[in-house]
Parts: structure tokens; C-alpha cells; sequence
């Protein structure tokens, strides 16, 4: 099948990169390189933005499947330029709707549930706390009557593939890297959950559903999982390590927890890797010193844009 994934550069991407061309795709990539500085897979690339129509349109032609990947992720670092974030989340993903009618795999975020305390299936009501949240819902309306599956993601974690540029602005890979340079970790709060998804997983839900009938919302997780039982299971892999637990240091009001029945019943979704798989990846990383500069903004998605963002969004 002929794939063009937009925004293959980045940390979801460089799986899904890999396991297309695993599978014998022709494979194209479409990337702004945000955050990277160079792309090596041996695909096709073409340096684009997608606020580009012009740019884009020519490879939406040739494409039978798109995969859509690009976007300001994360809450800070959208609230750093709410209308920036508007337009490329947003705004991006609705002349998409008006200008392909082929096959769409797009990917939002568990993130639109907001403040809940019961589980959340993909019928649950939504309470977006930011402009990251909010974005993602207006994109996913947009894909509604599309032959499009939307993603809502869990939390992810874990190394993805060779090249792509890890983020250090997530939870468990937060949490890793503070226990192998500080021998402590930090929890504030601790009660609140998160669900967690291994990136490679986030990248075999994509490849195995290009070609499917199936459409509409699927949430995506392994394992829901309060921030300070996590603490308490890398601690697991670093028996030294000190967990300090302290009141919220931050307003930071999400706490959901998902059911991914839906993707298994109909997608035939099962996570293949684990939280401690995960974990011990990245501590192989930082133990080996496979990372040169830890506190480089380029692995913080919300520090790197604060810093550099004025030029390049």
C-alpha cells in the first residue's frame, strides 16, 4: 500500500516508519523536523509543514493511506502559542478532511477525558483541561464521517526505534532518568492516574489497521496506573532509589483512567510490552550514556519551543 505518513520524524512515528517498511509498504514521510536535525531512514522524505497546503497536496494524491502523526503535543508546549496550536492540530487536520478521501489513521490523545474518577470507554463524556485537549477533539469531529480511525493515546513511553528523537517530558521516562541521575524521584501528588502505552505499541495499532474496515474512536493503553505506584515499580529496577512524595507543586488537575476494551474486541489490540520493559530500556540509555546531554531542551517538547519555538512554529 502506498503510505504517507505525516510527521513520521518524530517519537511515534519512527516505529511506525519501521514496521511499514517491515511490511513491504511504499512508504513516504512528510515531516517539519522540529525537533530533529536530520532524517535517515532510507524512505522517501519531504521537508514540509503542514500548514502548507501546497506542499502537501501533491502526496495526498499518491497516497491510499494517511497516516497523521503531526502536531504540537502536549500540553505546555500548546499553551505556549495557543494559535499556533490551533491551526497546526486543528485547523491542519480539517482541510485534510476536505481534500482526501482515502484511508486516515489519526492520533489524539486520552488526554480529552480530562478530570474523571471512573473508568473511561470511548462513549464517556470528554472534559478537555487544555488547549492540547481541546484541539485534538476539534480534529477528531473533523475525521467523524471520514474512513478514519482515531487513536486516543495513553501516556507513552519507552524507545520507539533507532533514530527518532526520544521525549524526556513524559512520565516513566521522566521517572527513569531521575533515578539514574539523581538516585530520587519527585512525586507530586500521587493519587492522580494515568494510562500508559509503550510506544512501539501506539506504532503496531497503526500499521495493523491501514487497510481495515474498521473506523471511529479507539482508546489505546496497557495498563492504567497511579503516578506514585509508578514510582514505587521503578524503584523496582533501582533498589537505591528514594521517592519523595509531596503535595502538588504544579495545577496540573488530569486524572482518568480508560478501557481499551473496544480496540481488543475489534481491533484485536494486545500490548506487547510492559511498563518494566520500558523502563529498563531507557535506563540502558542513560546508564550507557547513549544520550550526551540529558537536559537538552530538544527532548522536552515545552522546553525546546519556549527556547527556539519563535522561528520555528
Amino acid at each position: 500500500m502506498r503510505v504517507l505518513v505525516v510527521g513520521g520524524s518524530g517519537y511515534i512515528g519512527g516505529g511506525v516508519v519501521d514496521l511499514l517498511l517491515e511490511g513491504g509498504h511504499d512508504v513516504r514521510v512528510f515531516d517539519a523536523l522540529l525537533y530533529e536535525e536530520v532524517y535517515r531512514k532510507p524512505v522517501p522524505f519531504t521537508f514540509g509543514d503542514v500548514r502548507d497546503a501546497d506542499a502537501l497536496a501533491p502526496h495526498l494524491r499518491w497516497a491510499e493511506c494517511v497516516i497523521w502523526l503531526a502536531a504540537l503535543v502536549g500540553d505546555g508546549a500548546c499553551a505556549l502559542n495557543p494559535d499556533v496550536a490551533e491551526t497546526i492540530n486543528h485547523e491542519s487536520v480539517r482541510w485534510l478532511s476536505q481534500n482526501y478521501d482515502g484511508r486516515i489513521i489519526f492520533m489524539s490523545t486520552c488526554s480529552v477525558y480530562g478530570a474523571q474518577d471512573t473508568e473511561l470507554d470511548e462513549t464517556s463524556p470528554t472534559n478537555p483541561l487544555s488547549i492540547y485537549a481541546v484541539t485534538k477533539l476539534e480534529a477528531e469531529a473533523e475525521l467523524a464521517k471520514k474512513n478514519a480511525i482515531v487513536f486516543r493515546l495513553g501516556t507513552v513511553f519507552g524507545v520507539g526505534d533507532l533514530y527518532s528523537r526520544i521525549r524526556l517530558d513524559l512520565v516513566v521516562n521522566v521517572l527513569v532518568v531521575r533515578a539514574c541521575t539523581e538516585g530520587k524521584v519527585r512525586v507530586f501528588g500521587g493519587a492522580q492516574f494515568r494510562p500508559l502505552l509503550h510506544v512501539k505499541d501506539a506504532a503496531h495499532a497503526v500499521v495493523e489497521n491501514i487497510a481495515t474496515p474498521h473506523r471511529g474512536v479507539y482508546n489505546l493503553h496497557r495498563q492504567n496506573v497511579r503516578i506514585v505506584d509508578l514510582a514505587y515499580q521503578v524503584r523496582n529496577h533501582f533498589p537505591d532509589l528514594t521517592i519523595e512524595q509531596t503535595e502538588m507543586a504544579f495545577q496540573d488537575a488530569r486524572n482518568y483512567r480508560v478501557k481499551s476494551d473496544k480496540a481488543v474486541a475489534t481491533l484485536g489490540f494486545r500490548p506487547r510490552y510492559s511498563i518494566d520493559h520500558g523502563i529498563e530500556e531507557v535506563k540502558a540509555l542513560v546508564e550507557q550514556h547513549r544520550i550526551r546531554d540529558l537536559d537538552n531542551p530538544r527532548f522536552t517538547n515545552q522546553s525546546f519551543l519556549a527556547k527556539f519555538g519563535t522561528h520555528l512554529v
